[in-house]
């Protein structure tokens, strides 16, 4: 299991971005590039599962109970 390294905040804006991304590659916003907007699937799910692979590489913690 992952360890929760990320705060309210910081999940809620990942979520919000992720699927801001996703909807931008769903109405074909990015022409012949769409296919990058794809990438919004890596904010939602660390912003749904409340852990950051990237954030426990480098060190970080925004989530104030698990410090």
């Amino acid at each position: 299991m992952l360890k929760k390294n990320m705060g309210t905040t910081d999940r809620v804006l990942r979520v919000i971005v992720g699927l801001a991304l996703l909807l931008a590659f769903f109405m074909g916003v990015g022409g012949d590039l769409n296919w990058l907007f794809l990438i919004g699937i890596i904010p939602v799910l660390t912003g749904l599962v409340g852990s950051c692979p990237a954030y426990t590489l480098f060190g970080i913690n925004s989530c104030p109970r698990s410090r």
